[in-house]
């Protein structure tokens, strides 16, 4: 595999090649998805191996289209988590992985990771606000191989299927005269998914914390894990945070329209920060098709390493602007599960980045340069 950060996959030849190969490799077969914001498409509804099979079906480019919708176009940025930081930095193991999984990732060692630091949604210049969903998406390049996910700092997410989440994205669209989403339409959404509602609730119980360095982030989606000797078992993951702090303000000690990025870049030129890499183990009956519910708090944990941010850049060409944080691109010894968003999402997000990188870049929202440190 390739280990350098374009966007696209290892082996990918762009375009309509990838968005074909995004369909069948690991197996994935069907569907679209997502997740914290990011976009999918039902799987059990919705046929999708070399071509379409209705015209009402749910595609990439419905997805992209309704992303469009909600936000406006905004040329050469993502249709979800637009506003970003790029980062760097690297993963030191602990060896401890490598009991459940036989990626090189989870040998004793350390390897280079690239990253990016995001908001939730398709405005590139939307303000910084606490409640917004905050992502982070790594690629671990280790042995010729890649691992690329992405996280949010959200417990469990929105939607079990990626046809809720896409009925939801319509729901949630701010209404012209208000900002703020039409009531009725929310709550016709929830009485329709009740598993929606009960994933908010959770999500309520774990309010945002005050900057992205003291954020936790979660994968939400399980996976299969597999070690030498063969044996699999269901795995989700998280970033925990390490002695983040509280965020560093300006001299003016006020919160401007980009405060969230500004606290992170003035962190980070402080002092590198980390995250412990946590793999928790599923037994069976833990669901694995399903993000909206989450595992006993019992489960095994497996501290797996350090994930350490060293530098954070201004999006721009030949960094993490340019990476597809595709759930599908997977080192040996991690594999799909049976939940229906992530070959979805790898689906929709090769569609994006065909779009975005035949559009004309705009500069990032966010400047590194432009923060008084």
């Amino acid at each position: 595999m390739e280990t350098d950060h374009r966007d696209d996959v290892p082996n990918a030849r762009g375009g309509a090649e990838y968005l074909r190969g995004a369909l069948t490799r690991r197996g994935a077969l069907w569907g679209l998805g997502a997740l914290a914001g990011i976009a999918a498409v039902d799987v059990g509804g919705f046929a999708y191996a070399g071509g379409w099979l209705r015209p009402d079906a749910l595609t990439p480019d419905r997805f992209a289209d309704r992303f469009e919708e909600v936000y406006g176009r905004h040329d050469g940025f993502r249709r979800n988590h637009a506003k970003g930081l790029s980062a760097t930095g690297t993963f030191t193991s602990t060896g401890a992985g490598a009991a459940i999984c036989r990626a090189a990732v989870f040998r004793p060692g350390t390897v280079p990771v690239t990253g990016r630091f995001s908001l939730g949604g398709g405005l590139p210049d939307q303000p910084d606000k606490l409640d917004t969903v905050r992502g982070l998406g790594l690629v671990f390049a280790v042995a010729g191989q890649q691992w690329r996910t992405a996280m949010i700092n959200i417990p469990v997410f929105t939607d079990s299927t990626p046809q809720g989440f896409y009925e939801r994205l319509l729901a949630s669209k701010p209404r012209p005269d208000t900002g703020k989403a039409d009531p009725q339409a929310m709550a016709a959404f929830l009485q329709r998914h009740p598993e929606t509602a009960a994933a908010m609730k959770i999500i309520k119980q774990s309010p945002p914390t005050a900057g992205f360095a003291d954020s936790a982030y979660y994968g939400l989606n399980a996976f299969h894990f597999t070690n030498d000797a063969g044996t699999t078992v269901a795995v989700r993951w998280s970033l925990v945070p390490q002695g983040a702090g509280e965020p560093t303000r300006g001299a003016s000690s006020v919160a401007g329209k980009d405060f969230l990025f500004d606290d992170l870049i003035r962190a980070v030129s402080q002092r590198p920060l980390s995250w412990r890499l946590m793999l928790t183990v599923g037994e069976p009956g833990d669901p694995t098709n399903d993000a909206t519910k989450p595992w006993p708090p019992a489960r095994r944990t497996i501290d797996a390493g350090t994930v350490t941010i060293t530098a954070v850049h201004t999006e721009q060409a030949g960094n993490a602007r340019d990476v597809n944080f595709d759930p599908l691109v997977l080192p040996d010894g991690i594999t799909v599960s049976d939940d229906p968003l992530p070959p979805a999402r790898s689906a929709v997000y090769a569609r994006s980045f065909t779009r975005r990188a035949e559009e004309p870049k705009a500069p990032s929202e966010v400047n590194v340069t432009a923060v008084t440190l």
